[in-house]
């Protein structure tokens, strides 16, 4: 007689799904992370593209660094593997300039160390208790959620290092779709009232995304797409980064020092805009959103077209408030996860698509591309919610808090769904222009 296993409980086959999301979600960031590293040799690796970046090596390594405290020795109670690298990958103990001249790993320990790390985490997660109570960092699979998250965003932020680096293209992706065709209007109106803000539900949200608490939002109108390369070339054939109306006092004195008279990478020859993307030089686009645009310069922008840059509970309304319902939507378009109908995600493409694409992905108040093709810079300063608590570590997100840097919103191509939703908060010094990083404007209604 064959013994027939025992159906699993509600309880436990939650766990597996749990798992299950927790193993594709780390293995989707490990396999970014390899195409990102093994399409360079070893001196690229090594190197140091820019100030602003960390050599490539040294973000393989704090990958696997980051997975071993927290997946490894804070969730299955394991011995460390190697203690005395933990300062060398501290991200609070290094500056990104000074990390070149530190004793790091070299490419092939690094990558032998990384691999050794995901093993052992993979046995970890086959034997965590997923479900139900448990610790904080167990509970929903958080912990696995939250590694992952970190990989994906060093993952950007290695392909950032690509973007600044020198040479020929070593990373290909297919063109994003175009747009959806018909007319779109150029702004819509988002009524005013109040909207649930944050969440308290969505599982592997970070902190600085909690607690959800209503906002009373007055009615504003928002650009129905992001600014275009088109529209920003006016601003700057106007001559907007000659004209000091437009510039916060920060603003025009970054602009003045550093002779700045376009978005980053953009030069112009024989009449023509062109841009440098990932090793290609192209001509600008008109119909594809700006990008690497500071905030001073999308502030700018906005002031030289009698607008404003969104405030984050003004654009988080616009992305996630349903009036049929009154509920906040996960996503622009609802509940469901993303696909490749509704966002320009995960470094799919390699860069963003034109205004208009992705019609599937559209709030409820008819704004599109809220969430992937590029970050947009709000008005507002990076602040805790009420009641916010840091989890797991304050570093994360709390000592960040304050006026000296900007939020953005919604996510770029190159960020994975896994680290990007309608709550998702990320944050920069307004001087950023190397990051993937657009705005769309407001005014109020």
């Amino acid at each position: 007689m064959t013994d027939t296993p025992a159906p699993h409980t509600g309880e436990e086959a939650d766990a597996e799904a749990l798992r299950e999301r927790a193993l594709a979600a780390l293995l989707t960031a490990r396999a970014r992370t390899a195409l990102l590293t093994d399409c360079v040799d070893d001196h690229e690796l090594t190197a140091q593209h820019s100030p602003l970046m960390s050599p490539l090596v040294w973000d393989l390594a704090h990958i696997g660094n980051q997975e071993e405290l927290w997946l490894l020795r804070a969730v299955g109670g394991r011995e460390a593997m190697r203690p005395e690298i933990d300062g060398l990958y501290d991200a609070f103990e290094h500056s990104r300039a000074s990390r070149p001249s530190l004793p790091l790993l070299a490419p092939a320990e690094a990558r032998t160390y990384a691999a050794d790390v995901r093993g052992r985490a993979l046995d970890v997660l086959g034997g965590a208790p997923l479900h139900g109570g448990g610790r904080p960092l167990e509970r929903a699979g958080f912990a696995f959620g939250m590694v992952a998250q970190h990989e994906q965003q060093h993952d950007e932020t290695m392909l950032i290092t690509h973007q600044l680096r020198a040479g020929e293209a070593v990373l290909g992706a297919p063109e994003p779709p175009g747009p959806a065709g018909g007319t779109l209007p150029a702004e819509v109106l988002v009524p005013g009232g109040p909207f649930t803000m944050g969440t308290s539900t969505e599982p592997w949200a970070l902190d600085n995304e909690r607690p959800a608490h209503r906002r009373e939002v007055a009615a504003f109108h928002i650009d129905t797409a992001p600014v275009t390369c088109g529209a920003y070339r006016d601003f700057i054939e106007d001559g907007g980064y000659a004209d000091p109306r437009w510039w916060a006092a920060e603003g025009w004195a970054m602009v003045r020092e550093d002779d700045l008279t376009a978005p980053r990478f953009w030069h112009r020859d024989a009449g023509q805009w062109l841009r440098r993307r990932f090793g290609v030089t192209e001509p600008v686009r008109a119909d594809e959103p700006v990008l690497h645009v500071s905030w001073y310069e999308a502030d700018a922008y906005a002031r030289w077209a009698g607008r404003r840059l969104p405030t984050e509970p003004e654009w988080e309304k616009a992305a996630r408030h349903d009036p049929g319902s009154g509920r906040s939507l996960r996503y622009p378009w609802g509940d469901a996860d993303p696909t490749p109908a509704h966002a320009n995600l995960g470094q799919r493409h390699l860069r963003p698509a034109a205004a208009g694409a992705y019609p599937e992905g559209r709030s409820p108040a008819g704004a599109g591309q809220l969430i992937g093709d590029v970050w947009e810079w709000t008005s507002s300063d990076f602040l805790p919610y009420p009641g916010f608590v840091a989890f797991p570590y304050r570093e994360y997100s709390e000592v960040f808090f304050g006026p000296g840097h900007k939020v953005l919103r919604g996510g770029s191509f190159a960020v994975d769904a896994v680290a990007c939703r309608g709550t998702f908060r990320n944050w920069d010094l307004p001087v950023r222009r190397q990051i993937f990083s657009g705005f769309r404007t407001a005014r109020d209604a």
